[in-house]
């Protein structure tokens, strides 16, 4: 008969012990962060600033850059109002890396259309397309962030790659 009256007692007892949490340490040292990783990019962003300048001295190409790193020169400029966000750009196109190597290359009499600033297509090109007009034509250099990213299409892109547009606006529809 006592079984029954003790284990009531002994959970009793056993659920009563207040426990503390471990004592905060303060003024633990700090580890330092692990930079590796940052360092590699910035290394790579030097490396890829680089390529795209040894490109622009072999083609001898004046170009403006943006504040993004996206470059540009108008080939063809033709008076009129430039593409705008919301806007559908028709153009032509052809995509090459810096060593020349051709990507893709829109079809003739085929061209392409993507909603600017609300389509899937790189950012650089969404920049770059709202510098033209109708009629105009020009020569993009897109820094791999803005293009195809650290993976690039994973297709005819590499990961990593900055990318050359030869690109032509044929229209623009709402």
């Amino acid at each position: 008969m006592k079984t029954p009256f003790m284990l009531p007692l002994l959970l009793l007892l056993a659920c009563g012990e207040v426990r503390q949490p471990p004592p905060a340490v303060v003024g633990h040292p700090h580890k330092a962060p692990d930079t590796r990783l940052m360092d590699a990019n910035k290394r790579m962003a030097v490396r890829e600033e680089s390529d795209i300048q040894d490109w622009l001295r072999r083609h001898h190409a004046e170009m403006t850059a943006s504040g993004t790193g996206l470059r540009y020169r108008l080939v063809r400029d033709v008076p009129g109002d430039t593409a705008k966000p919301e806007q559908v750009a028709v153009v032509n196109f052809a995509v090459f890396l810096l060593n020349g190597d051709t990507c893709y290359v829109s079809k003739p009499g085929e061209p392409a259309m993507f909603r600017i600033e609300h389509s899937d297509v790189e950012s650089g090109l969404q920049e770059g397309i709202q510098h033209l007009s109708v009629g105009d034509s020009a020569v993009l250099v897109i820094p791999s962030a803005l293009a195809f990213g650290l993976l690039g299409d994973r297709d005819k892109i590499p990961m990593r790659s900055s990318v050359v547009y030869h690109i032509g606006l044929v229209a623009l529809k709402k």
